[in-house]
């Protein structure tokens, strides 16, 4: 029970905006919209707003976290994406998508998260929205930047088996491709990384070394979550489709192996 009160004190202190951002390191977005510069008289009205409305639908958005995303009808369309999330309650969560953790950050996407038990009462249509979240984790891919490696371990041992449905709004850019600079065409369901070789080894490179980040330690002290991990649904749906040779991560497995086909 002191543990666990230990753990709560961690993570209600670590979860605060101003922590994350005094640890984290600056990710700046690739583009910026077209348009005028602010004017005085906006910029007036934007400081009234502030003082006199609420924002009340914003607040407990602090639960920071980074990862990576597929497209799912665009494997190769690979993204780096900075998750801004509110816990609703223990089995689900939803969070904002930037291409940037600075006040410059475009928005580009949102994120639902459910536990197995939510997802165990979608119907088998639904489902093939919803991406599993065991690769991440396992991997070391998933992080909560700027926060103690105790309060890191607890939340994603509290995100096993989970599952997310993702969209991606805006085509921001990414792996040093030129973005839009304005959101553009139909939305993307994003997918995730259930094997080693999937993802471009530069994005994981790149965001390691910008965020101050070991993903290879943070994968080896996830070790002992593996045995937590129960086949989830979607590990197989990209399985081939990137190109390049790839490698089963220990504990993730498709629920369907050697059953039903992938969802489409």
């Amino acid at each position: 029970m002191h543990t666990a009160r230990c753990i709560a004190a961690v993570l209600a202190t670590a979860f605060s905006v101003t922590a994350l951002t005094a640890a984290a390191q600056d990710s700046k977005p690739q583009v910026a919209p077209p348009g005028e510069a602010k004017a005085p008289k906006t910029r007036a009205l934007e400081a009234g707003a502030k003082l006199l409305q609420r924002s009340a639908p914003l607040a407990k958005f602090d639960v920071y976290l980074n990862g990576f995303h597929p497209m799912k009808d665009h494997p190769e369309m690979q993204v780096e994406a900075h998750h801004f999330c509110k816990q609703v309650n223990e089995d689900f969560a939803q969070c904002t998508l930037f291409d940037g953790n600075t006040t410059g950050a475009n928005l580009n996407g949102i994120e639902y998260i459910i536990s197995e038990k939510l997802f165990n009462t979608l119907p088998e249509e639904e489902r093939r929205f919803w991406h599993p979240h065991n690769g991440e984790i396992l991997s070391g891919q998933l992080v909560a930047p700027g926060i103690p490696d105790t309060a890191e371990h607890e939340l994603m041992k509290k995100k096993m088996n989970s599952y997310g449905k993702t969209w991606h709004v805006w085509n921001t850019g990414a792996n040093g491709k030129s973005g839009d600079s304005l959101p553009l065409g139909p939305v993307m369901l994003a997918w995730s990384f259930n094997r080693d070789g999937e993802m471009l080894p530069n994005l994981q490179e790149e965001r390691d070394t910008r965020l101050k980040i070991k993903t290879a330690e943070k994968r080896k002290k996830r070790a002992d979550l593996v045995k937590l991990a129960k086949p989830q649904s979607g590990v197989d749906d990209l399985k081939g489709k990137f190109g390049r040779a790839s490698h089963d991560i220990p504990g993730v497995t498709d629920s369907r192996a050697g059953g039903a086909q992938p969802a489409r």
